[in-house]
């Protein structure tokens, strides 16, 4: 019988050991929330910002996830409810024990969430809601976006330096929507104050009318330079088609909520002159390009059709690389047991972290809401252009 030295047997233990290791590196993945709207009038935002979301994560876990164990998001659809956010981030932090909540997209949705998220004591990281001053005093929210003031108050400083007329000004936004009503209501009128325009008329409408032809009519019959419209993507686009059949000859202006590239593609030409600004430019550099192209195949591929990402959908998709660099930074071990100080551990990692992605490098926060650049975008020729671009602010931490 063939009798094994103690070397040969000291040799074997070993390769057992390095084969249970090699097993106990198949590590359970880790748990990320992801709250979105994928139904309700935030639905189209919401299927294009999953794809942004899904598509990271499948990058990150193709290359090995976060310290060898991949990411597995758990989706929780708020039907576009304030309320629903709500017991979503109550429903994931609770019941299904996750790390870290990605979303959620709106600022009505993150004005209601940030406050479970405080009390439950997780991080969450909106992607889209732009609501100045949203998380002020609050420790768990971080925002990978820029507010709707600083963008605006970019364009305005753009249209005046390009020398645009701007003499009279009406505004338009969506009164039922939490940041187009702000928007349109808090940051509009004191910033065109502010640039020397004299506002004619404020006019409202809902998040769900059809019918804006009495609203328009007002604004043709002022006839304003310009039309500052506060209102998400859909909205946008039923005001835009009665501003086009009544023959508005003014310009629409806008800050970030509508600013999306299908734009073009429903109205030609018939949208040139329009000007709103951006957190992205896709044609920033070879990055923003590559991405932009890999997204739009990405969004084919599941059904949904993009003529380009949205700043939402780049904003999304980084939100996704940021919390892996926290994580990373963190050196969280995913155990169960000390979840509850892991979560402040990932959390405390965000504090001074600097990141790089496709919104630009080296981003860093003030508090915790990102410097962004801006990008000032102008609908000419049917053609997205770069009108004019301004620099990340300088962070002021704390």
């Amino acid at each position: 019988m063939f009798r094994r030295s103690r070397q040969t047997i000291l040799t074997i233990a070993a390769l057992g050991l390095i084969s249970t290791a090699a097993t106990a590196a198949d590590l359970p993945e880790w748990q990320i929330g992801f709250v979105t709207a994928t139904s309700g009038p935030l639905k189209q935002t919401g299927d294009s910002t999953a794809i942004a979301v899904q598509v990271a994560a499948d990058e990150i876990n193709a290359k090995g996830g976060i310290a060898g164990r991949k990411i597995h998001l758990i989706r929780y659809d708020t039907a576009s409810d304030p309320k629903q956010a709500s017991v979503a981030v109550r429903t994931l932090a609770e019941d299904n024990k996750v790390l870290a909540i990605i979303g959620p997209l709106s600022s009505s949705e993150t004005a209601v969430a940030l406050n479970d998220a405080e009390r439950e004591r997780v991080l969450i990281l909106p992607y889209s809601s732009s609501a100045p001053g949203l998380t002020k005093g609050k420790t768990f929210t971080w925002r990978l976006s820029a507010g709707e003031d600083k963008q605006f108050t970019r364009l305005l400083e753009a249209l005046k330096r390009k020398k645009v007329a701007m003499k009279t000004a009406d505004i338009i936004y969506v009164s039922d929507d939490r940041i187009a009503n702000i928007t349109g209501s808090q940051v509009f009128p004191p910033l065109l104050k502010q640039a020397g325009v004299t506002l004619t008329k404020t006019v409202t409408f809902n998040l769900n009318s059809f019918d804006v032809s009495a609203q328009v009519a007002q604004v043709v019959q002022d006839n304003p330079d310009i039309l500052a419209l506060a209102a998400n993507f859909d909205q946008a686009v039923v005001l835009l088609r009665e501003l086009h059949r009544q023959n508005y000859k003014g310009r629409v202006i806008g800050s970030q909520l509508f600013s999306e590239p299908n734009l073009v593609e429903l109205f030609g030409k018939d949208a040139d002159g329009m000007i709103f600004a951006s957190g992205f430019w896709r044609g920033h550099n070879a990055d923003t390009e590559a991405f932009a192209q890999r997204f739009v195949r990405e969004t084919a591929a599941r059904g949904l059709h993009k003529a380009g990402p949205h700043h939402v959908d780049a904003q999304a998709f980084d939100t996704v690389y940021l919390l892996k660099q926290a994580i990373e930074k963190s050196g969280v071990t995913g155990d169960p047991s000390k979840l509850a100080a892991e979560r402040v551990a990932v959390r405390d990692a965000l504090k001074g972290i600097r990141f790089s992605g496709v919104l630009g490098n080296d981003i860093c926060f003030t508090g915790s809401d990102a410097e962004l650049p801006g990008y000032v975008i102008l609908l000419q020729d049917a053609k997205w252009t770069l009108f004019d671009e301004f620099p990340p602010d300088a962070c002021t931490p704390g």
